[in-house]
């Protein structure tokens, strides 16, 4: 069985992470690569939230998705469809299969099963279903089952094809066949009534008309029976079947090399927000984390779109890299506007306890200090002096503020108290030390550390006379009044 290609008028993509932690980086890769491919055919991208797994899915970590998704940027336009509220569609399937002998009805207790499976590795064979309960077939015409047992409620299994083979040409790894041989009947239904993840996902896929499916390479095994799902539901309906295109992907490594989840090392993609990251900046990170277009490392999510035609998809994990992540991020913070910037740096101060209303004044920090930045956490650290007391170290008071540069401190503080000499704005401020420096005979390297560590506690900073423009004279004044 080949997947057939599907025209690029009718692509459909879509995201079905399952409730039960936070959109880890894994899957916001796959959202990346699902919305740009739909996006780059005029498609839709639909989300979809697979809440099966009713003991650990949570409304938490559905609200966490949703936030994260919104975060990120990548709109869906159909959803979010919830599979616990479609549970009678499953179930009608489920009828239609067991009608056509598509699928059938298991009896065996779980302590049968484990006998089975200890039987199969004893004789050193894989631990397959061994079919017990599957009605007759061409295999076995004479097959007859026993009496359903008393008080055992059933699962409900695929009556998966015993011979054959399922092949498929991936977007990523190329063409891939698995032997039916390799593969056994797969419950599909469990006995609260619940369909299991790779029966609940074909479904889907079927009714919303996904068109391409990416997702991580660990589920290139579910494949098989899916394909072989999607026709045996296909014929039992009646309607034809026109398969999805797969992409596997490969998992992201962290550090260490191993890979990223949910269980281990794993970071929530909210995560990176509080970080100080721009939404922008972790697109342009994680889509290189597996696909590449030529030489390009900094791009747009417009230019991504543009250039995101499914081809060049990576066949190798690649590993986290933050150091990386931090030059990208520094280069959209460059790229982004002051106006956003002191919006996203007010949000970092208020969580600290620092409340400011002066957008005015952090677009104009923002300006100076981003080139010397990574995050908007960093840029809050520079922006909080302008908000709180600064208590100078006092190794910083000892190296700069010497007996020697105090009189043109002294000579410095007189000159910018006189308004009427000295406007307050960079132009002034320059001037005022100018006169400074050549009436004291001192030098720049001399002065402007002493100024810098008085007034804002450190000693390198971005050009002194911009630094104190943002600063109210009057704290300036105090600042320089303890020489």
């Amino acid at each position: 069985m080949t997947v057939p290609s599907t025209p690029a008028s009718a692509v459909r993509t879509r995201i079905a992470p399952s409730p039960t932690g936070f959109l880890h980086l894994g899957t916001a890769r796959t959202a990346l690569y699902s919305w740009a491919y739909a996006r780059h055919h005029g498609g839709s991208f639909v989300l979809r939230i697979e809440d099966t797994d009713v003991a650990r899915s949570t409304q938490e970590s559905v609200e966490q998705i949703l936030e994260s998704m919104q975060w990120l940027g990548l709109a869906h336009d159909e959803g979010p469809i919830y599979q616990m509220q479609r549970l009678a569609r499953y179930h009608a399937v489920v009828e239609q299969l067991i009608a056509q002998g598509l699928a059938y009805r298991c009896y065996a207790t779980p302590e049968e099963l484990d006998a089975m499976r200890e039987a199969q590795r004893a004789r050193g064979e894989k631990t397959l279903y061994d079919r017990r309960w599957r009605p007759a077939d061409a295999e076995h015409p004479h097959k007859r089952l026993p009496e359903p047992p008393a008080g055992v409620q059933p699962v409900v299994r695929f009556a998966n094809p015993v011979d054959g083979a399922v092949t498929w040409d991936d977007l990523v790894k190329g063409p891939i066949t698995i032997r039916n041989a390799e593969i056994d009947d797969l419950i599909i239904l469990r006995t609260d009534g619940v369909p299991t993840y790779n029966f609940a996902v074909v479904v889907d896929d079927m009714d919303m008309g996904i068109t391409h499916v990416f997702r991580g390479d660990e589920h290139i095994n579910n494949t098989p029976w899916q394909i072989n799902m999607w026709h045996a539901i296909g014929a039992a309906s009646g309607t034809g079947v026109q398969l999805p295109r797969f992409g596997h992907c490969p998992v992201i490594l962290g550090d260490d090399g191993a890979k990223l989840s949910k269980r281990r090392g794993a970071v929530s993609v909210t995560a990176y927000k509080d970080a100080g990251y721009l939404p922008e900046a972790m697109l342009n990170y994680l889509a290189r984390l597996g696909w590449s277009h030529g030489d390009d490392e900094l791009f747009s999510l417009e230019q991504m779109v543009a250039w995101f035609d499914g081809s060049h998809l990576a066949r190798s994990p690649a590993q986290w890299d933050p150091a990386k992540l931090a030059w990208v991020n520094a280069h959209h913070l460059k790229q982004a506007s002051d106006e956003r910037l002191a919006g996203l740096v007010r949000e970092q101060l208020a969580t600290r306890g620092v409340l400011t209303d002066d957008t005015a004044l952090l677009a104009r920090a923002a300006a100076l200090f981003k080139e010397r930045c990574s995050t908007t956490v960093e840029l809050a650290d520079w922006c909080e002096m302008l908000f709180v007391p600064v208590a100078p170290p006092e190794a910083e008071l000892a190296a700069h503020v010497t007996d020697a540069v105090k009189p043109g401190l002294r000579a410095l503080r007189e000159r910018l108290a006189d308004a009427a000499v000295t406007p307050w704005d960079k132009p002034g401020i320059a001037a005022a030390m100018k006169a400074v420096l050549a009436e004291c005979g001192l030098k720049m390297p001399q002065l402007a550390p002493a100024v810098r560590v008085l007034v804002c506690g450190r000693s390198q900073t971005p050009s002194v006379d911009a630094l104190l423009a943002l600063f109210a004279r009057d704290k300036v004044l105090a600042a320089l009044q303890h020489v």
